[in-house]
């Protein structure tokens, strides 16, 4: 998938990997898309929330071949 931007929070624990997201995302047009890649578990329900709470739009989820979790969110 295309991106504008990319927030690498692996090895990071939660809150951490939102917070960068959150930060990344305030620095973006809307409609601009950052990737971010975490190592925590938690942050699948965490993106999922965050998206739902904040109008912003998880366009993908998943695993990377290293075996990071990899997001994409689109600014509102």
């Amino acid at each position: 998938m295309r991106y504008d931007k990319e927030v690498d929070a692996r090895g990071l624990n939660c809150p951490l990997p939102i917070l960068r997201a959150k930060k990344m995302l305030s620095e973006m047009q809307s409609g601009q898309i950052v990737r971010v890649l975490a190592t925590d578990p938690g942050s699948i329900k965490d993106f999922q929330a965050f998206a739902r709470q904040t109008g912003n739009e998880l366009l993908g989820q998943g695993e990377t071949s290293d075996k990071a979790y990899e997001f994409f969110l689109k600014r509102k």
